[in-house]
């Protein structure tokens, strides 16, 4: 590979993480949408003219008349006032703003990139793939809203778990392919030091879903104790619902119970693997992979257990959502590294960060 070859593919890079941080910034935004019920003050959805918001006190009204004929009016905010509903219209109307910025600054330097011969091409299916993707999220997004339009005042748990899912997918999509160009693989490792990750990888994946399901049925709010649920381990009514596996999506008892577990699996798997890691032959970079997963399950299992004590404050439980972005960024990460020859990875590094 020659210089201008490596040069073309750092650029590439970088703008995949530029959007991977846009994306994060998204993902952290619809959870701030989410908790303060604003994601269905705006009723319709115009992908080009819903760029401009209401300008006009005329305008306005006629958002708010719209808004006041949803079932979330009706039954959770009847009386609002117009300076309430500024409130939730600006957090939804950002939320959707983020979203073209993120198509725009994928598209754009895509088409920039492409023309100018700069994309490897073993990239470019992948990466049409990617703007794809984007494109159906824009309208899942809208498919998710217009659940909570309809009869009950909320979205469908369903529907939000697939748009939280079908995000997470692009974001580690970008992220791995970022990963690969800026540290391409010149020898892969022994399996030994893989072993483990990619498992870890469908828990972290199940665990965040799983999440999606507490915050659709707001079962957060059920039990507010942590380790014990109303004084006790495993609660009571767990399985109403029939048939038995609506439970574990319609139950909000259930899906805070199943998450608390899948949580805590999270958070032993991962420190099992980094203790593990450490005593094996590790380079620098791996070394520093496994340390900052290690880090990042500690942190965001602190997150969930104070968002559970707190109620489910605003603040603490968007940086919950955006922790569990992290911690799927540190587990693709670990894998990476670990698929790196140590030797290999050594010698990309400066020699007195190089492990002997």
């Amino acid at each position: 590979m020659n210089a201008t070859q490596t040069g073309s593919e750092r650029q590439v890079a970088v703008w995949l993480l530029v959007c991977c941080a846009i994306l994060f910034s998204l993902i952290v935004l619809g959870g701030v949408t989410r908790l303060t019920g604003s994601g269905l003050s705006i009723t319709d959805w115009r992908p080009v003219t819903g760029v401009l918001p209401p300008f006009t006190e005329q305008a306005w009204q006629q958002e708010f008349d719209l808004y006041r004929a949803s079932p979330e009016y009706r039954v959770v905010n009847r009386g609002m006032s117009m300076s309430e509903f500024k409130v939730i219209y600006g957090y939804e109307y950002a939320h959707r703003l983020l979203a073209r910025l993120l198509g725009l600054a994928f598209a754009i330097p895509l088409a920039w990139f492409w023309f100018r011969g700069k994309i490897p091409p073993r990239l470019r299916w992948p990466l049409v793939g990617l703007l794809g993707l984007g494109m159906l999220q824009g309208y899942m997004g809208w498919f998710m809203v217009a659940s909570g339009l309809v009869d009950i005042p909320r979205v469908s748990p369903y529907r939000l778990a697939a748009h939280l899912s079908l995000a997470l997918i692009i974001y580690a999509v970008m992220f791995w392919l970022a990963l690969g160009l800026l540290r391409p693989r010149a020898e892969r490792a022994p399996v030994h030091l893989r072993r483990g990750l990619q498992p870890l990888l469908v828990v972290v994946a199940v665990t965040i879903v799983s999440g999606a399901f507490v915050a659709g049925l707001k079962a957060g709010f059920v039990y507010n104790t942590f380790p014990l649920m109303a004084g006790q381990w495993v609660p009571d009514g767990l399985l109403h619902l029939e048939p038995a596996w609506r439970n574990l999506f319609e139950n909000p008892a259930t899906v805070q119970f199943t998450h608390r577990l899948l949580g805590l699996g999270t958070l032993a798997l991962v420190l099992f693997l980094w203790v593990r890691a450490l005593r094996l032959p590790l380079s620098a970079a791996q070394r520093y992979a496994f340390h900052g997963l290690g880090a990042a399950v500690i942190l965001q299992a602190t997150l969930g257990i104070k968002t559970l004590l707190m109620f489910v404050p605003v603040s603490v439980g968007a940086a919950h959502q955006g922790g569990a972005v992290v911690l799927l960024s540190m587990a693709l990460l670990a894998l990476h590294e670990s698929g790196r020859a140590p030797h290999a990875v050594d010698a990309a590094l400066p020699v007195g960060a190089r492990v002997s």
